[in-house]
């Protein structure tokens, strides 16, 4: 147990519930991040295929992951439905509307060893049909390199996908060798 005498425990408590009233309006950087050297994240990604078998991702270039592609995700807010984080991420990230399925296809644990901060998740990754267009003015240019927040379509994982999502290999795998057989 810790060290920390329980009333100034209770203080620092009672300081952060004031400052956060309502987790389910957001936490703020600074909670989130200290949340986040506390227990895993519970996050949903969402595997975006199209009838080509080609796998949609996003550009990241953040702090934590570096510049990489990744499959479009978000940690779950505190009572929020995972429909709603998935139907939320589709439009942050994606400009678009999905039709998730009911369940997740996959269930990783993922860790960045070198890091307490936004360490740990337990993701949940769903295949989601397009509903609606991507956001044309989004779409990451042939040939140069993407910006934040720009999306492209690929048969095979690219080799500058962040190294947390390079657990999403066996998918192309398994596209490559289905294409190949028929």
């Amino acid at each position: 147990m810790s060290a920390v005498p329980r009333a100034a425990l209770d203080q620092a408590l009672a300081t952060i519930e004031q400052a956060c009233p309502d987790a389910r309006l957001g936490l703020g950087e600074p909670l989130f991040l200290a949340v986040s050297r506390l227990t895993p994240l519970v996050n949903v990604d969402l595997l975006v295929v199209d009838d080509g078998l080609r796998t949609l991702m996003t550009w990241r270039e953040d702090r934590f992951y570096g510049p990489g592609w990744h499959v479009p995700g978000g940690v779950v807010r505190f009572k929020e439905s995972l429909a709603a984080r998935l139907h939320a991420v589709a439009a942050l990230e994606l400009g678009a509307q999905i039709a998730p399925e009911p369940a997740p296809v996959e269930v990783f644990e993922l860790t960045a060893p070198d890091r307490d901060l936004r360490g740990h998740f337990i993701t949940l990754a769903y295949r989601c049909r397009l509903q609606t267009p991507l956001d044309p003015a989004r779409q990451a240019p042939a040939g140069a390199r993407p910006s934040a927040g720009q999306w492209a379509w690929f048969e095979e994982l690219p080799p500058d996908t962040i190294r947390q999502h390079r657990i999403y290999q066996h998918l192309f795998n398994r596209r490559s060798r289905c294409a190949r057989e028929s």
